[in-house]
């Protein structure tokens, strides 16, 4: 079997990608230092907690299992965070792909898919985003993340790696099927929040903003199912193993839906009402931010095939499974054993 590593295996999007890649039958290692992941979320392969702060530990363990390729999703991702702990974002986000990079590339791993963020372009200039639009940052999550993506693609050139970068825009729902879900502590994503809301009543939800320069005044985002990513990022894979260009796509529906959209499609879905309040804005939000899926169509043959009314139904069906969240302890799952997981052809 062909082995692959996936750094923040055990988080949101690093989860599912690796259900994808088990189930089409790679064999995988994921390496998360579980600081926002959770081991439950690891239904597959061997789980190794290690730090990308550790460049010796990751050399070590590259040379072990000798992959044909890494994916790495692991890093901190909070917009208002990064304004207020700049450094911080930048010591894990850029020093963190540096060390991955460097061990990669020391251990002769030929390929590198990097998860990268819609927050590189800044204010949008334009609407569907295109690959092509001037990537200027308004944050430093989003200078972190372009700083990894021109290290990636350096190196690329310099060494001969294939490499696949992956700028997605807001990464929603669940597999609740298989008990996989979005489960951040603390929890700073809109839908989420806005179902927690819904559900519990205890806390009203907090919309920021309603003076954006859209027709509700509110911010709008291309929501995209998170099975929707994984789908693409296996895609990307097997077009470089087939010797496919490098490449840098974004990963979208191309069609935008307002904060106050959101709240409408919960009540559409589940039939509760949101209680929220409006507060001003956040630092370093976009107004718009909707991604042109065009390039990773044409290239991957890849479209999303969820909709928004499936994201919420998905996400609240894994919410309500699992209220407070993944059981820390690794004991039996209270809700049995998992699906039987099918051979690959």
């Amino acid at each position: 079997m062909r082995s692959v590593v996936v750094t923040g295996g055990a988080g949101f999007i690093g989860s599912h990608m690796v259900q994808a890649l088990a189930r089409a039958g790679y064999r995988v290692v994921v390496i998360d230092n579980l600081s926002t992941g959770h081991a439950r979320a690891v239904h597959h392969g061997e789980l190794v907690q290690a730090s990308l702060a550790d460049r010796g530990d990751l050399r070590a363990l590259l040379f072990r299992h000798r992959p044909s390729a890494i994916f790495h999703f692991a890093a901190s991702c909070q917009v208002k965070e990064s304004v207020e702990n700049p450094i911080y974002y930048y010591k894990n986000n850029v020093s963190g792909t540096l060390n991955l990079l460097e061990a990669a590339l020391e251990a002769g791993v030929p390929r590198f898919i990097f998860s990268s963020t819609a927050a590189v372009y800044g204010e949008p200039e334009t609407s569907p985003i295109t690959e092509e639009h001037p990537a200027i940052p308004i944050n430093p999550y989003g200078w972190s993340k372009l700083h990894g993506e021109g290290m990636v693609a350096d190196a690329a050139k310099a060494y001969g790696m294939q490499y696949m970068i992956f700028r997605y825009f807001n990464a929603a729902g669940a597999d609740s099927a298989n008990r996989l879900g979005e489960d951040h502590r603390p929890e700073t994503h809109l839908i989420p929040l806005a179902l927690r809301a819904a559900i519990w009543e205890s806390e009203e939800l907090q919309v920021y903003g309603n003076d954006y320069p859209t027709p509700d005044g509110t911010c709008i985002r291309d929501y995209v199912h998170v099975l929707d990513l994984a789908d693409a990022h296996l895609r990307g894979l097997q077009h470089l193993e087939q010797g496919g260009e490098n490449g840098i796509m974004n990963l979208g529906t191309e069609h935008g839906t307002s904060v106050m959209q959101i709240l409408e499609g919960i009540e559409r879905v589940t039939a509760l009402k949101v209680p929220h309040r409006i507060v001003p804005r956040r630092a370093g939000d976009p107004a718009v931010l909707v991604a042109s899926p065009a390039k990773a169509k044409a290239v991957l043959e890849w479209e999303p095939k969820r909709d928004l009314d499936e994201i919420i139904r998905s996400a609240y069906d894994f919410m309500r499974r699992y209220p407070e969240g993944y059981p820390e302890a690794l004991g039996p799952d209270p809700f049995g054993p998992q699906p039987q997981e099918v051979e690959a052809e």
